[in-house]
């Protein structure tokens, strides 16, 4: 008997761009860091449920090794500052920094953490002590509507609105549709940014068009649904079956204990699919995903899940993250 799976009610829980299309990405790797740069025009925001604009998407091995997190830091503050120039933001344009999301909760605590370690100027531009190289920063954590009751786009606005800023960037956590990239990604945009759309927790718009002045959105998925999780373990058992099957002759391999399969070249065989997962084998990974979708949401198990080392984790994050904004809005910052 055949299944039929209606797409379009499936919504897939992501909020990077990279993930959601491939037309148009300009792509450039550095060492084992890979930068990815996506400008979409208005037609094909709407193909893909986000706002025209440029997409830069960093993708990175761990971020916990100090070299590691050092490199990544210098790349992702050269995209960033190379961003801004693209929006015509000059080096005594001021800023206002926004850390969204909830302190409280480790993989939503990215914009808070970041905030604790912005260089802020704006107190010493009004004393008449802000040295030449630093540019006036404020900073904020705004908090999440559970907590104050009111629209975090509201609460820019009216802060926007007061101090009068020439462009805001906020920092928030996001969802991933991959395994693979959670805490491994950052995604920065001149689109602005809609806090808790990766969740299904969609809130009002941050944007240009929303509060006034140029918003630059930089996020990491520090979550991922069960629906992808175990979509991308039926993949990895693909790749599991057809390394083994190509290698199952080879002495040397033998050898070797708990090999990592995806780091090999290895032809995973449609028919191999369909002798593994039978009518499952035979579906797309969209069509995988949206079937597991379809079976977990219904009765409530389609969990978002977070690594269980992500309060450790964050807190690196939010190093490299804060590092990057003050060597790109500050001159005189080298660390």
């Amino acid at each position: 008997m055949s299944h039929e799976i209606d797409l379009d009610k499936f919504e897939i829980r992501t909020d990077l761009a990279i993930e959601l299309t491939k037309d148009g990405v300009k792509s450039r790797e550095i060492d084992d860091i890979k930068v990815m740069d996506i400008t979409l025009n208005e037609e094909q925001g709407r193909e893909i449920n986000k706002k025209a604009g440029r997409y830069i998407t960093i993708e990175f091995p761990d971020i916990t090794d100090y070299d590691n997190s050092e490199q990544i830091k210098t790349i992702f503050s050269e995209e960033l500052s190379k961003l801004l120039e693209t929006i015509y933001i000059d080096d005594d344009s001021t800023c206002l920094v926004f850390g969204l999301g909830n302190e409280k909760v480790a993989p939503d605590a990215v914009g808070p953490l970041t905030i604790t370690k912005t260089i802020v100027t704006n107190h010493l531009y009004v004393y008449g002590q802000l040295e030449e190289g630093f540019r006036r920063v404020w900073a904020i954590s705004p908090g999440v509507m559970g907590e104050t009751g009111m629209e975090t786009s509201d609460l820019i606005k009216g802060i926007v609105d007061t101090i009068k800023p020439d462009f805001v960037i906020t920092v928030d956590a996001l969802a991933s549709g991959s395994i693979e990239r959670v805490n491994k990604t950052i995604q920065m945009t001149d689109a602005g940014i809609n806090p808790g759309s990766g969740i299904g927790n969609k809130r009002k718009e941050i944007s240009k068009e929303t509060v006034g002045v140029p918003v630059i959105a930089i996020g990491v998925p520090t979550v991922v649904d069960a629906a992808s999780i175990v979509s991308d373990t039926i993949n990895y058992m693909y790749k599991h079956f057809a390394y083994n099957k190509e290698n199952y002759n080879n002495p040397a391999e033998k050898l070797k204990f708990g090999v990592n399969y995806l780091k090999k070249d290895v032809s995973i065989l449609d028919d191999d699919k369909k002798h593994l997962f039978g009518i499952v084998g035979s579906l797309n990974d969209h069509e995988v995903k949206s079937l597991i979708y379809e079976i977990l949401n219904p009765i409530g198990y389609n969990l978002m899940v977070t690594p269980k080392e992500e309060d450790f984790v964050v807190e690196k994050i939010s190093d490299v993250i804060s590092g990057g904004i003050n060597k790109s809005l500050h001159k005189n910052v080298d660390n």
